[in-house]
């Protein structure tokens, strides 16, 4: 059994465990604000899934403080994760970013973000401060089906996805691509269409389980009985079929997503995150799981 983890590749980088702080940059959505739309992705619940506040500096102290009990010693990431963190201007976002990088034991910066917010200004901060640490953009694609990015209402059509990753490569700053397992209406040969296409254009990979969180749009498609959750035994045998036609070059830095347990609507069965990562490990194994494997020699 073998997939790129994400623990492995940054033992191999920064020669032992490096841990993700979880920031608030305060920026928006365009898919919010009424720029593309008012209510965002059908899943999001437009709280965010961690976000801070205070100023830069606070919100590591703090991060760092939920990790180890207290300020103890380590390596880390600094995670822009929530919203998107380049819908603000460059002199804004310069002193957020790099406050965010500044302290020694902060070895990358990671910032999640949408592909039609990433002007040229804000691509040219970035390759700035990837001169100084490793700088990781995320983007969420979720799919790469027109249907399917209507229904999520995510915005963007696939071209602009393609043009933010070209940009980006030519600034040499590594790209992770998000996607969604389990849409409504997607075939098993959809999902791993979608794993295909994300192996081509990305550095690192999550795959998310399509979580269904009360007060989100989703919540009442899935009311309507217009959501099926997929069953763990399902989802597993999807996360293979993905990861087989992975590059083993890809990172995978997510095998399942971390939705709000208190507003977790379904599948309830993903609530145990530590059972359901043991179970699929069980799993990999028993099918001796080989990233890249179903792409031949080139994986």
């Amino acid at each position: 059994m073998y997939y790129h983890s994400l623990n492995e590749e940054l033992r191999r980088r920064f020669g032992g465990k490096v841990y993700k702080l979880s920031l608030s940059s305060g920026c928006g959505c365009p898919n919010r604000d009424g720029t593309l739309g008012t209510r965002g992705c059908l899943f999001c619940d437009g709280a965010g899934a961690f976000v801070e506040t205070g100023d830069i500096p606070s919100q590591l102290r703090r991060a760092k403080a939920r990790l180890h009990g207290k300020e103890g010693k380590g390596r880390y990431i600094a995670y822009f994760q929530s919203f998107t963190n380049t819908y603000a201007p460059a002199e804004y976002l310069r002193p957020l970013f790099e406050e965010a990088i500044a302290p020694e034991e902060v070895v990358a910066l990671s910032v999640a973000t949408r592909p039609d917010c990433l002007p040229p200004e804000i691509l040219d901060l970035l390759a700035e401060l990837n001169r100084r640490k490793p700088v990781w953009v995320e983007l969420g694609l979720q799919t790469i089906h027109p249907q399917s990015a209507a229904y999520l209402r995510r915005g963007y059509e696939l071209p602009v996805f393609e043009e933010a990753v070209r940009a980006l490569r030519e600034r040499g700053i590594e790209v992770i691509v998000h996607l969604i397992l389990g849409i409504p209406g997607e075939t098993r040969e959809d999902m791993i269409a979608s794993a295909r296409y994300a192996g081509q254009w990305a550095d690192g990979v999550k795959l998310h389980l399509l979580h269904v969180l009360d007060g989100t749009d989703l919540a009442a498609e899935y009311a309507a009985g217009r959501v099926r959750p997929l069953e763990r035994e399902e989802y597993f045998g999807l996360l293979e079929d993905c990861l087989r036609v992975l590059p083993s070059s890809v990172v995978i830095h997510r095998l399942t997503g971390d939705g709000d347990k208190r507003r977790l609507l379904a599948p309830l069965w993903s609530a145990d995150k530590k059972a359901v990562l043991n179970a699929m490990r069980r799993r990999f194994e028993e099918d001796d799981l080989v990233q890249g494997s179903a792409l031949g020699k080139e994986a």
